[in-house]
């Protein structure tokens, strides 16, 4: 690979990590408590225009974080931090399996109206995905610091 491939491939990890950081971090702080302030009435067709709306702007960026954390695998050979790479990898699995498994669950059972019980999982489920986007985006600001080096 060469210095400049990788060092896009880096930065592309970066970038896309720290979006779906500061973008978490909104949802779970914000976003998501307020859902129990939308009224019974409206909430199941808030609800939906929510999911849609939301895959527009966490689709791309969670897939640019996922195809380069795996560039970064396959391709940096042994100019990376071979732990580090790895990690990262592993939590966006963990990411994605969270999101598929636990939230996505969620939010199609919100669909039908709100429910409290669905909605505080929501929240506290997804401090998985939370925490994981901050260790990712720590991961990353390493991985550019180290400039690739072991």
């Amino acid at each position: 690979m060469t210095d400049a491939l990788l060092q896009a491939v880096l930065l592309a990890n970066l970038g896309s990590s720290l979006a779906m950081t500061g973008l978490i971090w909104f949802v779970q702080i914000v976003h998501y408590p307020l859902f129990a302030n939308v009224g019974e009435r409206e909430f199941a067709g808030y609800e939906k225009k929510h999911a849609r709306l939301t895959s527009l702007v966490v689709g791309p960026p969670m897939l640019i974080e996922a195809a380069s954390a795996v560039s970064l695998v396959v391709l940096a050979g042994g100019r990376l931090a071979s732990w580090a790479v790895w990690v990262g990898l592993a939590l966006v699995a963990l990411i994605w399996i969270s999101t598929a498994a636990i939230q996505v669950p969620c939010h199609s059972r919100l669909e039908a109206g709100f429910d409290g019980l669905i909605h505080r999982r929501l929240v506290r489920s997804n401090w998985i995905r939370t925490l994981a986007w901050t260790l990712r985006s720590c991961l990353a600001l390493f991985l550019v610091w180290r400039g690739g080096a072991q």
